[in-house]
């Protein structure tokens, strides 16, 4: 990484997907249902072999819960134990594990969906460009997408459980049944609608219950919601944190017994003061020769006009110096950021991959919301406190 700022911007974790990691959970815990291998798929059905590389030693159960709760990064969960009594009392015997990059939502979906790096399964952004085409992509929200299951092509975890006579299900939103992240990262068995965290554990109990071979996803979004608004160091984050704890030592003392629980995250989060963030439109210097940028604010994906990406490549690397490691499209896939990627998955990556340091992002207020500006926790960059998210695993 000789020439491109690596060893200048401090803090920085790369990620490896050979070890175990955030796309090793959900393969892992079907293994324990099923036992491990792709069963009836072909070997070469997968870049870079099966999915979710090496598996993790999990404790064995007929009936398997795993429950997301997004933002809950390792570390930051460590600092704030003192909010969660249930999860803390988990920590000793848990693992810290790495969600992968970008560390943002729909990327870390996808991979804990498929098993597979988000090079593979292609989901390798919060915006992307759709190839061939001057539009980007929210693969949040999925507004005017393609076609899910053709974006993201590969067979889920949740399809080869409901495939192998698991009974499997998925607990969340109504919006989220149906929308094209979900057909893209989670699709596989039934859907169950619920709407607060309560009715949620609930439902997964009944349906636990139900089933005496089942695997049984629950997602919960308010602990990253809060910390985008107040931040994940403010006490509102903490009081978030408490009502899931509670609710999470609720559902693991009311499963049947023998159920193998597992909690995890999808990544991390940090707080960038005000003081932070860059406008890149309001910054001569980083606005020159940008087509657009894509991506989080904490890891822009930025495509040049055409002819201008080593111009706009040598503008943002001086400009931003050690407060970032500014790569190329080339550079961050031998770099491996993105793990293997598929040709067709590489258009949609920007010119420029840019990876933010500790405090600070780049914004740009021709195209970014102000509510997204505004946030005061955010991800998508590769230091520790938003790569690492925590396995927790109890059977009860």
């Amino acid at each position: 990484m000789t020439g491109t700022g690596a060893d200048q911007a401090p803090g920085l974790v790369w990620p490896s997907y050979e070890r175990p990691s955030l796309a090793s959970v959900l393969p892992s815990v079907v293994a324990q249902l099923i036992g491990p291998g792709p069963h009836d798929e072909p070997a070469d059905a997968y870049p870079g072999g099966y999915p979710g590389g090496p598996l993790i030693d999990l404790p064995t159960a007929d009936r398997a819960v795993v429950v997301l709760v997004d933002g809950l990064g390792d570390r930051l969960l460590r600092r704030r134990a003192g909010h969660a009594p249930f999860l803390r009392s988990l920590l000793p015997q848990g693992r810290t594990l790495q969600s992968g990059f970008p560390t943002t939502t729909a990327s870390a979906m996808g991979t804990f969906g498929t098993g597979l790096p988000p090079g593979a399964h292609g989901l390798v952004g919060y915006e992307v460009r759709m190839p061939g085409t001057d539009r980007f992509l929210n693969e949040l929200s999925w507004e005017d997408g393609p076609v899910p299951e053709e974006w993201q092509p590969h067979r889920t975890v949740f399809e080869r459980a409901q495939a192998a006579g698991v009974s499997t299900a998925r607990i969340g939103p109504h919006f989220f049944d149906g929308s094209g992240l979900t057909r893209a990262a989670l699709r596989g068995g039934d859907f169950v609608v619920a709407s607060s965290l309560a009715e949620r554990v609930d439902a997964t109990i009944a349906r636990v219950a139900a089933a005496p071979r089942s695997l049984t996803y629950l997602y919960w979004g308010d602990v990253d919601k809060v910390g985008h608004v107040h931040g994940c160091e403010s006490w509102q984050w903490g009081d978030e944190l408490a009502t899931a704890d509670a609710e999470l030592d609720r559902l693991a003392h009311s499963l049947p017994p023998g159920t193998a629980l597992h909690i995890t995250a999808d990544h991390g989060m940090v707080d960038v003061p005000d003081t932070g963030v860059v406008d890149a439109a309001a910054d001569p210097v980083l606005h020159e020769g940008v087509a657009r940028i894509a991506g989080e604010p904490r890891s822009p994906q930025v495509f040049a006009v055409d002819g201008a990406v080593d111009e706009v490549r040598d503008r943002w690397r001086e400009r931003l110096g050690s407060d970032a490691v500014v790569l190329t499209r080339e550079e961050a896939v031998s770099a491996g950021l993105f793990g293997e990627v598929r040709e067709e998955v590489l258009p949609r990556i920007g010119d420029l991959v840019v990876l933010m340091s500790a405090g600070h992002s780049v914004v740009d207020s021709r195209v970014h919301r102000p509510e997204l500006i505004a946030l005061r926790g955010v991800h998508g960059s590769i230091t520790a406190d938003e790569m690492d998210v925590p396995l927790l695993s109890v059977v009860t």
